[in-house]
């Protein structure tokens, strides 16, 4: 039986991540009966049994080829079959914002998911397009709704880390990164049996000296964002798509959110538009792998334009 309470579980930790922002604008406020009741419905023998209890063990995640994505209407471009490797090496950089490619390829990244019904959604779309995008995921959000998270891994999407409970990481100390980092990483693991191979620091904050220590220790390089369409602040749909569509070129990482409906919304028309334009979607660590040097880049552009 599902316990009705990770819904509001769910609730409580959307509060604290809405606007990615360090403070919400409607905080949600539980009664000290609402808290109690909740207590004893978490410690009761009806509620549902753990996570541990049920992943003790790397879960295998077989791809799932009786899924079929629900039918859109009109033409829809989809992204062409490519088999790029995504075996970038560990000398390729500590920060990104951009990568430089000689290509029109971009990276389109969906941050503080997983969602229970925002995802899925979004999955939904990205599929019909053939479309493979990197999720940076919350550590807590992964443990209330592992399914989720089992399902994008299952249709080719790549899994970052990004903390387990999105605190602010240039505030914190060294061993409350390694626990935020590690836990995210774990709960990822039970999940849907991958090891995230990149993380985003919430709010994009992180010190350089931060970010050398993760790269050493976790492997991580960080993963920041060149277009940022501002969708926390929930423009709508078409503003978004408007900020992305201009502000995407070569080597773009896209940043947006899945934990926003609106940012879903507004996916169909930025992705078919992105998709017109001439670019082509690769995961992160794709992009990551096809990191050239000014001169390629250069010389393949005097080529296209001789």
């Amino acid at each position: 039986m599902t316990n009705p309470f990770h819904a509001l579980g769910f609730r409580l930790l959307n509060a604290t991540l809405d606007g990615e922002s360090a403070q919400a604008e409607n905080p949600l406020r539980l009664s000290r009966r609402g808290f109690l009741l909740c207590a004893a419905s978490l410690s009761s023998c009806s509620a549902a049994p753990s996570l541990t209890t049920q992943t003790a063990g790397l879960l295998k995640t077989p791809y799932n080829s009786n899924y079929r994505t629900p039918s859109f209407q009109g033409p829809i471009p989809r992204n062409p079959d490519m088999a790029f490797s995504s075996n970038f090496s560990n000398n390729a950089g500590i920060t990104f914002t951009r990568v430089m490619v000689s290509g029109k390829y971009v990276a389109m990244t969906f941050d503080d998911g997983p969602h229970p019904q925002n995802t899925p959604r979004l999955l939904d779309i990205l599929r019909v397009r053939n479309i493979k995008a990197t999720f940076y995921l919350i550590g807590q959000s992964v443990d209330l709704y592992p399914q989720v998270v089992r399902r994008t891994v299952a249709e080719g999407h790549e899994i970052g880390n990004h903390t387990h409970s999105h605190r602010l990481l240039s505030k914190s100390s060294d061993s409350e990164i390694r626990m935020e980092l590690s836990r995210c990483r774990d709960a990822i693991a039970r999940a849907s049996g991958v090891q995230p191979r990149t993380m985003r620091p919430p709010y994009g904050g992180l010190l350089q000296r931060q970010r050398e220590m993760i790269h050493n220790e976790f492997g991580y390089p960080t993963i920041l964002w060149s277009v940022d369409p501002f969708d926390w602040k929930r423009p709508g749909s078409s503003v978004v798509t408007s900020r992305i569509l201009h502000g995407t070129t070569a080597g773009s990482i896209i940043l947006s959110h899945d934990l926003h409906a609106s940012t879903v919304d507004a996916m169909p028309a930025t992705l078919d538009g992105l998709l017109r334009n001439g670019f082509q979607f690769v995961t992160v660590s794709q992009l990551l792998a096809m990191k050239t040097d000014a001169a390629t880049v250069q010389a393949a552009v005097t080529t296209d334009h001789s």
